[in-house]
């Protein structure tokens, strides 16, 4: 058996779920636009600069979910999956997942992003396994904090090494294991499997991987005008 994990933000989506979440919120009125859009727009230039204070920012992001009935604020996801989300797949994500998939790999998606947004996208890709941060819920409803050990940078090797350990497994256990991740804030995971890919990469992990070796590959059509576009699979 072997291992494979996927980052989702602008990997296997061609967009960042958190942030278009946000938007979406400001879109459709739930939130102040102004205050809540440029407090969203700056959180993201943090993370993609690599100086995100993620306390900070999951105290931003998981507030409006306190405000709102599970009920309302899954139909809201609705929207979002058919309005936002759907338009971020690529062919070229849903055929590398399903690849691995088919291969019989231990499957799991790795985000930072929180799992109320990432758990129906999880679920579209049929990847089984969602290791994301965790929103707190006392009786029934979200109570605007995270929960344990955010998904973000280190916090994603303490999550999967956890998540194997539950299964009597831990990274050793595979022949292979690969993760395929677009950001700079990934290294750390990057760093402890035996197969790490970039994919449409940063500046920053662009320059790791070429100094390193690693497969630098992309999951979003070169010509936006080809009907079809062809990955690379990987070897064993």
């Amino acid at each position: 058996m072997n291992l494979a994990l996927f980052d989702l933000d602008n990997t296997l989506l061609v967009g960042d779920s958190d942030h278009a979440w946000g938007q979406f919120l400001c879109d459709k009125g739930i939130v102040d636009r102004d205050e809540y859009e440029a407090r969203n727009n700056a959180f993201y230039e943090q993370y993609k600069a690599g100086t995100l204070n993620i306390t900070e920012f999951l105290e931003f992001v998981l507030a409006p979910l306190a405000e709102r009935s599970r009920e309302e604020l899954d139909a809201l996801h609705g929207e979002f999956l058919n309005d936002v989300i759907f338009n971020m797949i690529t062919p070229l994500g849903e055929a590398l997942v399903r690849w691995h998939i088919e291969q019989g790999d231990l499957c799991a998606m790795v985000t930072a992003t929180n799992a109320f947004v990432t758990a129906p996208i999880a679920r579209y890709f049929q990847i089984p396994h969602l290791i994301a941060t965790i929103p707190a819920i006392e009786n029934g409803r979200f109570t605007g904090k995270p929960h344990g050990t955010p998904a973000f940078r280190e916090g994603k090797v303490e999550r999967v090494a956890r998540w194997l350990e539950s299964m009597a497994l831990d990274l050793t256990s595979f022949e292979h294991s690969w993760f395929y991740s677009d950001s700079h804030n990934d290294l750390p995971l990057l760093s402890v499997v035996n197969n790490p890919v970039a994919v449409d990469p940063d500046d920053a992990l662009r320059l790791r991987a070429e100094t390193l070796g690693w497969p630098v590959i992309t999951l979003r059509r070169v010509d936006e005008e080809e009907e079809s576009s062809e990955i690379i699979l990987p070897t064993r």
